[in-house]
């Protein structure tokens, strides 16, 4: 299994459903040096799984006094493949460090 952070959509039932036929299990966490913009989504599957064209999205300031609060989900490897089919070209995913110490995949300004 691997990590996946999710502070936006990949929270939602409905996307988990549409992505990975299940909903996922996670953990409260936290991201440091991060801080919440958003964006507008064109994809009209994006938008039907989620419900709204306006996305948040993360973006790295390194400033430690930003902090994005999100879930760690367990994803297989499968689902980590379908996760990237789901995010638009805006995103990219990276490997970061948590607060709670974990590692894990989160997606992220994509530059």
């Amino acid at each position: 299994m691997v990590k996946l952070f999710s502070y936006g959509t990949l929270k939602l039932e409905s996307v988990q459903l549409d992505n990975f036929g299940r909903i996922l299990i996670g953990s409260n966490d936290i991201l440091v040096g991060y801080e919440i913009s958003e964006i507008e989504i064109n994809d009209p599957r994006v938008i039907k799984s989620s419900g709204t064209n306006v996305h948040p999205i993360m973006k790295y300031t390194g400033d430690k006094k930003d902090l994005v609060e999100g879930v760690l989900f367990e994803l297989t490897d499968e689902e980590l493949i379908n996760t990237d089919k789901y995010e638009v070209d805006d995103y990219k995913r990276v490997e970061l460090t948590f607060d709670s110490g974990n590692t894990g995949y989160a997606y992220v300004e994509g530059q």
